[in-house]
């Protein structure tokens, strides 16, 4: 396949997931998608995933993407993405979170490739509740706000953990806080969060409602008016405790975070972009009613803090983009803002979406293609470069 041959430019036909925490309204207000059902609108994919491939259409047939892949894999992903993934290796999403999605920590590409194998060697189906490995790949995150975004992401500074938990005053926990208090160190994290989730019967419910009772006198605290929140989405979890042991942190439109690997996170509400490696690894850590392996996840887990104000992401700008620094080679990601003609050059299949106008790509072989906000165009390698013109914001996926 090449430019002069092939088309370049491809619409593409995302599937909407609804998952139950998503929002009936978001997507629909940003991007003017129908839900004449009402349903939750909580993600659209794009991408070649197998759990929603998007479609585009090819000689006025609609194909799934991961289909059209296949084809010509050298020239539509381009060589090296070829040789080192196999596949298109990023999953670019819309997600729009009305409740609190489960606090997750995602392993490692060792940790994912080792637990896989486990698994497959003991026969467990990929569809078992208890099952923990999907696949054998790592899955690292970047998620840019299109609404102030709420989430968490990473342990607190220890002395802060330990600030918060002593303040509750809850007898069943004052040796596990004394103990995080004597050894504010990464044993000392690990022993007390595993501990802390190892809590049950009698003595969870007790420590749970000594926290909603501190939280009620202290609800003009942010921090405890969103555990009583949470605790209206997620009566009696042991994941109500994990405000005070995570970041807790709002994301204005525009900013931008990465989620790493072995680091404990949660989506809690608000709409924003996301871009992940192709995993569906998940351990869970609260939040929840799935499965929770507590000593899988905390043997997956790394016990440093992450201070608050590392946790953003400051882009570089150059070429008429913003362009966030993401340490893994799965996926880039940029933004670009009122361009005009701006020159882009493809090293890899790119995904583009129109975020609050219509987008333009041009190429050199004659072929346009205009978006509407809220619409996405896949761009092979073989493309080699276009133009883009927009009045307004567009992002920009690629490896």
């Amino acid at each position: 396949m090449t430019a002069t041959t092939s088309p370049c430019f491809f619409r593409m036909h995302n599937v909407i997931q609804d998952y139950a925490w998503g929002s009936k309204t978001s997507i629909e207000s940003l991007f003017g998608v129908a839900n004449p059902e009402g349903k939750p609108q909580a993600e659209i994919w794009m991408g070649a995933h197998p759990n929603g491939c998007s479609q585009i259409d090819v000689a006025g047939k609609a194909t799934r993407l991961a289909e059209f892949i296949e084809t010509d894999k050298a020239a539509i992903i381009g060589e090296a993405t070829d040789k080192q993934f196999g596949e298109l290796p990023y999953l670019f999403k819309v997600l729009a979170a009305e409740k609190a999605l489960s606090i997750q920590v995602h392993p490692s590409k060792t940790q994912a490739e080792a637990g896989f194998a486990k698994e497959q060697q003991a026969g467990i189906p990929l569809s078992a509740g208890h099952r923990n490995y999907k696949d054998p790949n790592h899955k690292p995150e970047l998620v840019f706000a299109l609404t102030p975004y709420q989430a968490m992401n990473g342990f607190r500074e220890f002395a802060d953990i330990v600030t918060l938990f002593r303040a509750l005053e809850i007898a069943d926990l004052h040796e596990l806080v004394i103990a995080l208090e004597e050894n504010q160190n990464e044993a000392g994290l690990r022993q007390f969060f595993e501990a802390m989730l190892s809590l049950q019967g009698e003595v969870k419910d007790i420590a749970v409602n000594g926290l909603l009772t501190y939280a009620e006198h202290h609800k003009g605290d942010e921090l405890f008016a969103l555990i009583l929140d949470l605790a209206d989405q997620y009566p009696g979890d042991i994941g109500l405790f994990s405000p005070l042991m995570l970041n807790v942190l709002t994301l204005q439109p525009g900013e931008a975070m990465f989620l790493d690997a072995c680091t404990p996170h949660a989506y809690i509400k608000g709409t924003g972009l996301e871009i992940m490696a192709n995993s569906d690894n998940v351990l869970r850590a609260g939040l929840t009613p799935k499965h929770m392996d507590i000593a899988e996840l905390v043997a997956s887990t790394r016990f440093v803090p992450m201070p608050a104000d590392t946790l953003l992401l400051a882009p570089e700008q150059s070429e008429g983009g913003l362009h966030y620094p993401i340490p893994v080679p799965d996926f880039k990601f940029s933004v670009y803002h009122n361009q005009q003609e701006a020159v882009l050059n493809v090293a890899s299949a790119e995904i583009l979406l129109a975020i609050d106008a219509a987008l333009t790509v041009n190429h050199s072989n004659g072929e346009t293609l205009t978006v509407e906000k809220g619409e996405s165009v896949f761009i092979p390698t073989y493309a080699g470069s276009y133009t883009a013109t927009s009045t307004g914001r567009f992002a920009r996926a690629y490896n």
